[in-house]
């Protein structure tokens, strides 16, 4: 159990539950902490070699490790350090001790990778850690009802992986990924847009008959950092003749969903996914 913030004087204890919601990209990291309107963003990048603690000088020398590859973990160690970064400052807005912290996944990963994020965080944390799958967090952070059965499809458009999915009835009813070398250039490589269209593509005809007139009249939401290329909006809507809309400040779409399911907990129970899963 979480500790409890100290009582006042001796009569109540005035306790506020105190949340993180942390989303762990391969080019960028974004966290927010209940009790801050803020979100707090930074490369997701740690020093090579950490600060010794009998130390108190800055880190020397200029090699950093980048601990996520397509979205996945590449190094825990380097992971576990950049979650500790993470939380510690995000902690500036609040005294107390974090009592859970939900973090986005793909739904590409693999239990493998499941398991390496959510050992990560919960050691820099030192509290339950609950993993939700991006693209519905990002869904849930564009204001839509996930519970709604009617099909939704959804792009998450990351640095090092785009992911396509059919959502719906409070889960992900089928998804394709593909994976991206890591880059800072705000727009897509040339090569993607074809690869990224024919996915989404496939995602439609994958879909029940009955399923597909609604999945088109709702159109295609674009989240992620890559949804600000023009370019991908554009030729989506020519190829697949449906409305294409990038959300409002896309690359925090993840970020907001996953705070608001800090103040949601039996809708983040419901769509959690485990560690162990897949």
């Amino acid at each position: 159990m979480p500790d409890r913030a100290p009582s006042n004087g001796g009569g109540m204890t005035h306790h506020q539950p105190s949340y993180a919601a942390l989303d762990l990209g391969t080019a960028r990291t974004r966290s927010l902490v209940s009790g801050s309107v803020t979100i707090a963003e930074r490369a997701s990048s740690v020093p090579a070699r950490p600060r010794r603690r009998d130390r108190q000088e800055p880190e020397q020398g200029s090699e950093v490790v980048w601990p996520i590859l397509h979205g996945m973990v590449a190094n825990m160690a380097a992971c576990h350090r950049l979650a500790h970064t993470v939380l510690r400052d995000a902690m500036l807005y609040g005294s107390w001790p974090l009592e859970r912290v939900l973090v986005g996944v793909p739904v590409a990963a693999t239990r493998i990778d499941r398991i390496a994020v959510w050992t990560s965080v919960r050691q820099a944390a030192r509290c339950p850690v609950v993993l939700v799958e991006e693209p519905l967090a990002a869904a849930i952070g564009c204001g839509l009802d996930i519970t709604d059965p009617r099909p939704r499809l959804l792009l998450d458009v990351g640095a090092g992986i785009i992911e396509a999915v059919a959502l719906g009835d409070s889960a992900i009813a089928d998804a394709g990924a593909i994976q991206l070398a890591a880059s800072s250039h705000p727009t897509l490589p040339a090569y993607a847009l074809d690869s990224v269209t024919d996915m989404v593509a496939d995602l439609l005809r994958r879909l029940p008959a009955q399923q597909r007139p609604a999945a088109r009249a709702n159109g295609l939401l674009l989240t992620g950092g890559g949804a600000r290329d023009p370019r991908l909006a554009r030729h989506l809507c020519a190829k697949l003749r449906v409305s294409v809309t990038p959300a409002l400040e896309p690359a925090h779409a993840t970020i907001r969903g996953l705070a608001r399911l800090c103040l949601l907990p039996a809708l983040a129970e419901q769509i959690a996914t485990p560690a162990a899963a897949h």
